[in-house]
């Protein structure tokens, strides 16, 4: 009888836990999209197989695709800055990737083919014809097997601070795979991502991994992202798969054989950056590189002035 009081107890006790934590992880999911910071009445959709991607185009002249860095709670809010420095030269698109941002973010596994097919798809149906390219950290190497994939569909490539071939080629193991796992659990899973994409989280990657000078990060900037972090209806689904490695590949087949044009721009206090683009270019001596004083992995945001300098000079 005693046993059977205990036993009684314990499920009152974990069904009580679990009901409360999923109030708690609704609660933070309300305040953290609360300020709708992220509303854009001239944004577009673009209607694909797997979820509807949001992005926006402006400006007049040649094509130029801006993709966000895939690992970083991002958004196209990313190029805020650029798109207004760029518009007057080109035609500029700026895509939330699908589980970014204001894009569609649906319970599934994301792979690295999946955003090949998306960036192709949507430089068929939305551009229309061969377009420059600017894909920053994780989101290069997606660029890159794109471009290998249908060489015929992009013009140059730069790729802002990309992954180094060896981050590029892990795989999905053993504890990889656990760790997904919890991930998915509906309450215990989104309650760890809410912890790992808490205002502090975010704002200690900004400060110590994105920006050169972490007094220059904005308050705004921390809020924008934390607001992106949690919109839509599985946001956790792809810091899983990226968590996981699911969404890489090893590009350095893919770099040995594009003809494209490729730039690569390091942000000068990254450490060991000059080792990274020299790898690189050991698989194609064509790589052309550069680097920005006082940036880190998000220069667009920190050091956009620079930044512009180097894209008008590479894209002729």
């Amino acid at each position: 009888m005693k046993t059977k009081n205990k036993l009684l107890t314990l499920l009152i006790l974990s069904a009580s836990a679990a009901a409360a934590t999923a109030v708690l992880n609704k609660c933070i999911k309300l305040s953290a999209t609360s300020k709708n910071l992220l509303a854009d009445t001239k944004a577009q959709c673009y209607k694909w197989r797997f979820g509807n991607i949001h992005y926006t185009k402006t400006g007049t002249g040649k094509p130029l695709l801006l993709i966000h860095d895939l690992a970083a709670h991002a958004s196209g809010y990313e190029w805020n800055q650029m798109i207004n420095l760029l518009k007057d030269h080109y035609t500029v698109y700026a895509i939330d990737l699908l589980g970014c941002g204001r894009s569609e973010k649906p319970d599934l596994t994301y792979t690295n083919y999946l955003y090949v097919q998306m960036i192709s798809d949507f430089i068929k149906s939305e551009i229309g014809h061969r377009t420059n390219v600017i894909a920053s950290g994780a989101s290069s190497a997606l660029a890159v097997m794109a471009c290998n994939n249908a060489p015929e569909l992009f013009d140059q490539l730069m790729l802002i601070n990309p992954d180094s071939l060896l981050t590029c080629s892990q795989i999905p193991n053993k504890h990889g795979k656990f760790y997904k796992f919890i991930l998915d659990l509906p309450v215990i899973g989104t309650l760890l991502y809410h912890i790992a994409t808490s205002k502090k989280a975010i704002r200690e990657e900004f400060t110590k991994d994105y920006f050169s000078n972490p007094y220059s990060v904005k308050a705004s900037l921390i809020d924008a992202y934390y607001e992106s972090a949690h919109l839509g209806d599985s946001p956790k689904s792809l810091y899983a798969s990226v968590k996981c490695n699911y969404t890489k590949c090893n590009i350095a087949n893919a770099l040995k054989k594009i003809n494209n044009s490729i730039y690569i721009v390091g942000g000068r206090d990254i450490e060991n950056i000059e080792d990274m683009i020299l790898e690189y270019q050991r698989y194609n001596p064509a790589i052309e590189s550069s680097y920005l004083s006082h940036s880190k992995h998000l220069p667009q945001l920190e050091n956009p002035s620079e930044l512009l300098h180097t894209i008008q000079m590479f894209f002729v």
